[in-house]
């Protein structure tokens, strides 16, 4: 009889298939909504479409991953992803406080490169240890 290996589903898997679940979603509003919130930030429509592209297939790679790479590089590569999205909220913010029309375009561009970096890495990670038995 053929026995079934079921991973444990832990907090840290659910909170990755959620940041990747957020992307998706992300990527989608940025997508079908790309006119009016370019205006708001001041960004290019096209900018707005590539980067909600980048974010689908970000978020969607990250989904896949969840079960073949390990969750401490998972939480690695969402903190590095998350301090880069602050930074450069903080950035743009600046920038636009002081008259700059580039805040979103900062912003956006990278919610573009950083979902493909994010994917990538997570791609060539080792792939996760698995029990024997």
């Amino acid at each position: 009889m053929a026995q079934f290996v079921i991973p444990r589903v832990t907090r840290r898997t659910v909170g990755a298939i959620a940041d990747g679940a957020f992307k998706v979603l992300l990527g989608a509003v940025y997508i079908a909504g790309a006119a009016p919130l370019g205006r708001l930030l001041d960004t290019p429509a096209w900018l707005m479409v590539v980067s909600g592209g980048a974010l689908l297939i970000g978020g969607g790679i990250e989904i896949g991953y969840t079960r073949s790479r390990s969750m401490r590089t998972y939480t690695r590569l969402m903190v590095a992803y998350d301090s880069g999205w602050l930074l450069t909220a903080l950035v743009g913010a600046l920038m636009a406080w002081q008259g700059s029309s580039a805040g979103g375009e900062v912003w956006i561009g990278y919610q573009t490169a950083a979902p493909i970096a994010f994917a990538a890495l997570l791609i060539t990670a080792k792939p996760a240890r698995t029990a024997s038995h």
